[in-house]
């Protein structure tokens, strides 16, 4: 009822005088749902993403809060009940695979550990696509290779050869944005974690069951097995390193790199290693964060990961790039002047940027020990906390209360200036 009822109040919004033609630069979840919102209050956006087609390879993604409100607000809502997670908890295990600690999702309570919606990366950007992709110009295959503010308009040349003009852009193409580089310069504003990953599917098993399992190896390195609601099991590789520009790297040299770092690692790792040359749904990268003074200039802006990042550390990176684009498009239906647009964008996500890039001191010597002394010390921890006592105490600890969380603009009733 109450999706219907914001679908219905969205449909009749009253849009801006100014009918911006904006080029989205990104076609994931944040490239997506602006595309949606610059829609729905009467823009005329563009997407453009490199990718020849819909990038479907990711990690799970928690909606908290706010990101949930969003997705609640776009209509989606029972879209995303049908793809949520269907997990139990999560067992650490050591190298051989015996148990050392188990957290069952019981352990929270009734309403589980903040009220969180789990959803595979790659479900919830096809759900946004689909739901947009009949309103919206979709160019796949092809990126900007130069970005020309003028001032009055932004004239764009790219890879194709193709030349267009747009009265904005927005890059929402990641934490290596490109459009990044090319309207703020090169030098990176990405604070990194010293920390790699890789995530892809492989076939399911009998011994995957419904829970999460990990295991650590010595050497700050991890594997992970999580079971998903189709027929496959997503594999995470984690490893902690101070070398730069293993993102870099073409797709082979990336898996024998992995190939090489987790040969001996232990537990599930063979069986990983035998399917990894045939993962048609790789993803590679480093974990960091960007922080950035500011997240426009002149008639381009940023949006999501491009301009924020969190990293995967935090767990909120669906969270700001929906609720990023919800107020960019929103604050820019409400002014004729897209530099007070761009203004009050960044006044109201500040704030929320901060909060949700602090990271849990600690967490990778946690989570990645570098030798079998620290990861035993730290599953006798675990089994600690993991007392279904000790973590309903623990979540009730940080769980925000409603006054702390963010309330969000309502962009229903639109005045211009």
């Amino acid at each position: 009822m109450h999706s219907t009822l914001l679908r219905r109040s969205l449909s009749n919004l009253k849009g801006p005088e100014k009918n911006y033609n904006i080029l989205v630069v990104g076609g994931g979840i944040a490239g997506h749902a602006l595309a949606f919102f610059l829609h729905r209050y009467g823009m005329k956006p563009v997407v453009v993403e490199r990718a020849p087609e819909l990038r479907l390879s990711g990690h799970w993604v928690d909606l908290q809060d706010e990101g949930k409100e969003v997705a609640w607000r776009m209509g989606i809502e029972s879209k995303v009940r049908e793809k949520i997670t269907g997990d139990l908890g999560i067992h650490i295990v050591d190298s051989t695979g015996r148990l050392q600690a188990s957290l069952d999702v019981d352990n929270f309570g009734e309403k589980g550990s903040v009220e969180e919606i789990e959803i595979r990366r790659a479900e919830l950007a096809k759900i946004l696509y689909e739901y947009i992709r009949n309103d919206v110009e979709y160019v796949f295959g092809d990126s900007p290779q130069a970005i020309d503010d003028r001032g009055d308009k932004v004239q764009v040349k790219f890879a194709s050869g193709n030349l267009r003009e747009f009265d904005l852009v927005v890059g929402a193409d990641g934490i290596h944005s490109k459009t990044r580089r090319l309207v703020f310069g090169d030098e990176s504003p990405i604070s990194y974690a010293n920390f790699y990953t890789a995530y892809f599917s492989i076939p399911r098993s009998d011994s995957d069951g419904n829970c999460v399992r990990f295991c650590s190896a010595p050497g700050g390195r991890s594997v992970a097995l999580r079971p998903d609601n189709q027929d496959q099991t997503q594999a995470y590789l984690c490893f902690r390193s101070k070398e730069r520009g293993y993102e870099k790297l073409d797709v082979d040299m990336q898996k024998r790199l992995i190939q090489k770092l987790f040969a001996d690692a232990g537990f599930e790792a063979p069986r990983i290693l035998r399917e990894l040359p045939n993962a048609d749904d790789f993803y590679f990268n480093t974990v960091g964060q960007v922080k950035m003074d500011r997240w426009s200039k002149g008639r381009v802006a940023l949006v999501g990961d491009a301009g924020y990042s969190p990293s995967p550390l935090t767990g909120m990176g669906a969270n700001v790039a929906l609720v990023g684009a919800y107020i960019l498009a929103g604050e820019l239906s409400r002014h004729l002047n897209h530099n007070e647009a761009f203004k009050q964008y960044e006044a109201w996500m500040r704030p929320y940027v901060t909060k949700t890039q602090k990271i849990i001191p600690g967490i990778l010597r946690v989570g990645l020990p570098n030798t079998r002394t620290a990861i035993a010390l730290r599953n006798g921890v675990l089994r600690f906390v993991f007392r279904p006592a000790i973590t309903r105490f623990v979540t009730k600890l940080f769980t925000p209360k409603a006054g702390q969380k963010n309330v969000l603009p309502n962009y229903e009733v639109v005045s211009t200036p």
